[in-house]
């Protein structure tokens, strides 16, 4: 299985829903780099990341964004989504905890996200969140910032 691989196929449709509200040259203002990492926790618990590009059933691997602002001017209101490989689910690890979730990759809310189920309200299971979206309301010039997101290789 490649884990990279896949994210990068679904990010190609992503990385066009990146909005760039209030810059006037938004054409190349922007760039992004992305890496997937194990998540190796040792015996005392201390938490690395190791590069992966293919794991076993049960793995844990995170996926982090890197946006970098490339030019001289902020950037305000800027909304980045990472979507959740099908092979993949998602564990509810989150950096920064800000993120919303969506289970169509249209309608997003708050995590965690919530349905009615026989007049109850109860949450949504993480399998079924399908895309995560943060709200970075400045990106200095020049300066980057990023998202990541934790899943659990099925």
């Amino acid at each position: 299985m490649k884990i990279f691989n896949a994210l990068r196929i679904s990010l190609l449709a992503t990385v066009a829903s990146v909005s760039l509200l209030s810059v006037a040259h938004a054409e190349n203002a922007l760039k992004m780099e992305l890496t997937a990492n194990k998540v190796v926790k040792n015996s005392e618990g201390k938490v690395s990341y190791l590069p992966v590009s293919t794991a076993p059933t049960g793995t844990v691997v995170q996926y982090k964004a890197t946006y970098t602002n490339t030019v001289n001017q902020d950037i305000n209101d800027l909304a980045v989504t990472l979507p959740i490989p099908t092979n993949m689910a998602f564990n509810g690890e989150v950096t920064p905890a800000s993120a919303q979730a969506s289970i169509d990759g249209k309608n997003y809310a708050d995590i965690p996200l919530m349905r009615k189920v026989d007049g109850k309200m109860v949450k949504v299971p993480y399998s079924e969140y399908r895309t995560l979206r943060w709200n970075i309301k400045l990106l200095p010039a020049k300066k980057s910032a990023a998202v990541s997101l934790n899943t659990i290789v099925e």
